[in-house]
């Protein structure tokens, strides 16, 4: 049922000002993840007064309403006739809030340990911090590199690899020399994974929240660069961990609805960011790279055919040829 809101809290708390957290999940064809999301949150958050809200963003079937109504009647849910895109949803579901900080959380992610507490801990006993993040895991417990993040340039975009990342973490093309730092202090951070992203109430009055052009991708790092021009610092936890599965959600659309969509949100963050012609530039660009890295795969085919390659060689294939299309126009990312 469309706007269906249920219960205000996760204990009874019904004033805004005593609320400490508003957790907010925009669900999209997830709900098996975020069953075992709702159930960390729950198990695992014991020293706050929150609450939970999700937002399911016209899902193909009736699983994530029934999920809610029968497993956890306190959340508030709210479910819309259209897909509105996640920046949208993250609006409504902070129009739906009371607590003092909001926390923008994937629903493909499970929590362990009070983190939460952490993260309002390290933002409320410090001035003027608008956000906080934590460590992102991968399923098997690797690190996530895109925890955190330099701004989007050109040049990072092109560079972009896991291979030079690693190689050469403390660059600052990258911004992640925090990620393997042995400090257990905050760090300052230019952008913060929407995976898992808290702002605090103030911040987000200020910058007015998400960008709701963004459709899905790069709108976590608008805000932020938003919140750090308003005048607040970001703020990174190296000892607070997040398990995020990731991509659960755009893997039903197809093998590179992620990668498409990821393309034409970083084209419209520099078209807002830096202007028309940079946002050119760096179209013209990713065609020209797109092209050089098909044109390797090819080459390197008959001296890479050993079948545990074959696989992993033919997705990369087809992943460039898609980025290629779509850099010259001839590819588009369905919101669908």
């Amino acid at each position: 049922m469309p706007g269906l809101r249920l219960d205000t809290t996760s204990n009874g708390c019904e004033q805004a000002n005593e609320m400490d957290l508003s957790i907010i999940i925009v669900n999209w064809n997830s709900t098996d993840y975020l069953r075992q999301c709702l159930l960390s949150i729950y198990r695992e958050t014991a020293k706050l007064t929150f609450e939970v809200i999700v937002i399911d963003n016209c899902s193909r079937d009736n699983s994530c309403s029934e999920l809610v109504h029968s497993s956890f009647p306190q959340v508030i849910l709210h479910c819309s006739d259209q897909n509105i895109g996640f920046a949208r949803a993250c609006n409504l579901g902070a129009d739906l809030s009371k607590g003092r900080a909001l926390l923008f959380l994937n629903p493909d992610t499970e929590i362990h340990d009070d983190v939460f507490s952490r993260m309002i801990e390290a933002a409320e006993s410090r001035s003027n911090v608008g956000a906080v993040g934590v460590r992102l895991l991968n399923s098997d417990g690797s690190l996530q590199m895109s925890s955190v993040q330099a701004y989007p340039t050109i040049l990072n975009q092109l560079l972009d690899s896991e291979f030079l990342r690693r190689k050469w973490p403390n660059s600052k093309l990258w911004g992640i020399a925090v990620l393997f730092a042995d400090s257990r202090e905050p760090s300052h951070v230019d952008a913060i994974s929407g995976a898992c992203l808290m702002v605090t109430r103030e911040a987000w009055s200020v910058v007015k929240g998400f960008d709701s052009q963004y459709f899905m991708y790069v709108e976590d790092i608008d805000l932020c660069q938003r919140i750090s021009q308003a005048g607040f610092s970001l703020l990174y936890l190296n000892d607070c961990e997040v398990v995020h599965h990731g991509g659960k959600s755009s893997a039903v659309q197809g093998r590179y609805f992620a990668n498409l969509r990821q393309q034409q949100a970083t084209l419209q963050y520099f078209r807002a960011t830096r202007g028309h012609l940079y946002s050119a530039c760096y179209r013209c660009s990713m065609a020209l790279a797109a092209g050089i890295r098909v044109l390797i795969i090819v080459c390197t085919m008959p001296f890479r055919s050993l079948a545990n390659r074959a696989v992993a060689r033919n997705f990369s294939l087809e992943k460039w040829l898609h980025i290629f299309r779509w850099a010259v126009g001839l590819n588009t990312a369905s919101s669908r």
